[in-house]
C-alpha cells in the first residue's frame, strides 16, 4: 500500500500546550488557517459548529488498549478504536467545537480538545446527517459526582444551547437518577417529567429518550411542579423539587435539601 502524505491546512493556538491538562469539555482557542487556504473558509460562518480534523501530534502510537483516565481511571481497559483515546497508532483527533467568530483565516473557537501547536488537517461543517439522537455507546461512567454532573452539564449544553435555571435541575435531577438506575442513554430506562419547557428538553437531552421507537419519554409542562419519574423494569424514582428556593439555593443546596427523592417497586 503506498504511503499517505497528510499537509496540514492549519495550527491551533492556545496558550494550553500540556495535553495531560486538557479540560473535559475541550477549551476556547484559535484556529489559523494558512492563507493559502483561506478561501476554503468561505461561508463557514454560516455553521453554529465545525469538526476540526487534527493531528495530535504528542500523543503516544504505541498503545492499542487503555482505559479512559480522565473520566474514570477503575473502569476496565478498551481498545484504543472503541474510546475517543488521545493514545493511537495513527493520532487523527476529531473535534466538534462551536464556531464562534471567523476574522481572516483565523476561526476563534470553543470546545477544542488540541492543545496549541496542533497541526490541524481538516475542517468540515456539522450539519443536520451527522446526528443519531439515541445512539448505543459504551456506557464510560464518571469516577464520581462531580464528573458524572460535568458530563451531564456538557450533554445538556449541547442539546439546550444556554445554562438556565432549568438545565440546572435537570443535571441535577439526571445525577441522582444515574446514581439509582445506573446508563440514562438505556432503552429500559423510561422517563417522566412534569416541569419547565426548560427542564423537560434538558432531560431528553441528557438521556437520548424518544417519544417514540421505542417511547422512553413523556413531558407535562407545569409552571408550579418541578418532578421527574425515572421507570426501569421493576423499579420507579421519583424525584420532585421542593417549594419556596432561590436560584442562589436551587445552584448550591444539597439534594436531599432541594428534592423529595422516593425509590419503589412497581
Amino acid at each position: 500500500m503506498d504511503d499517505i502524505i497528510i499537509k496540514p491546512i492549519g495550527r491551533v493556538i492556545s496558550h494550553l500546550e500540556d495535553p495531560s491538562k486538557m479540560p473535559l469539555g475541550g477549551q476556547e482557542a484559535i484556529i489559523e488557517v494558512f492563507p493559502e487556504y483561506e478561501d476554503a473558509l468561505l461561508r463557514i460562518e454560516e455553521n453554529s459548529h465545525i469538526w476540526v480534523v487534527a493531528w495530535f501530534h504528542k500523543a503516544p502510537r504505541d498503545l492499542l488498549k487503555t482505559k479512559p483516565l480522565k473520566v474514570n481511571p477503575d473502569l476496565p481497559e478498551y481498545g484504543v478504536f472503541a474510546l475517543r483515546a488521545f493514545a493511537r497508532p495513527n493520532p487523527v483527533a476529531m473535534c466538534l467545537a462551536k464556531l464562534k467568530e471567523v476574522q481572516g483565516n483565523y476561526i476563534y473557537v470553543k470546545g477544542l480538545d488540541a492543545v496549541g501547536g496542533t497541526p490541524v488537517i481538516d475542517i468540515k461543517p456539522y450539519y443536520e446527517n451527522d446526528i443519531v439522537s439515541s445512539p448505543q455507546t459504551s456506557y464510560i461512567k464518571g469516577k464520581n459526582r462531580g464528573m458524572r454532573i460535568q458530563l451531564l452539564k456538557k450533554h445538556a449544553l449541547v442539546h439546550h444551547q444556554e445554562e438556565c435555571l432549568g438545565l440546572i435541575l435537570a443535571v441535577k435531577m439526571a445525577a441522582i437518577a444515574e446514581d439509582y438506575m445506573g446508563k440514562l442513554n438505556s432503552n429500559k430506562l423510561f422517563i417522566k417529567v412534569i416541569g419547565s419547557p426548560c427542564l423537560g428538553d434538558c432531560i431528553q437531552g441528557v438521556t437520548r429518550a424518544r417519544l417514540a421507537n421505542p417511547p422512553r419519554f413523556s413531558f407535562k409542562c407545569s409552571d408550579e411542579f418541578s418532578e421527574t419519574v425515572w421507570i426501569k423494569e421493576n423499579r420507579r424514582l421519583t424525584i420532585k423539587l421542593k417549594s419556596g428556593f432561590n436560584d442562589q439555593e436551587i445552584n448550591t443546596l444539597s439534594d436531599e435539601e432541594l428534592f423529595c427523592i422516593l425509590e419503589d417497586l412497581k
